[in-house]
């Protein structure tokens, strides 16, 4: 990623500007993560039935 796409933060505050902004970043993909896994978890086990020539079914 260039420089010019990340917003800059002037001062000392940077860094944790950027730890927060990440942790921030962590949880949303952690909520997301856990939401899907909780719907792939509800749809049931997943088919890996293959015929002779190794071809999902």
């Amino acid at each position: 990623m260039s420089e010019e796409s990340v917003p800059q933060q002037g001062g000392a505050g940077q860094p944790e500007g950027l730890v927060q902004r990440m942790e921030e970043l962590m949880a949303a993909l952690n909520a997301e993560l856990s939401a899907l896994d909780a719907e792939l978890q509800a749809a049931g086990p997943v088919r890996t039935d293959t015929g002779e020539d190794g071809a999902a079914r």
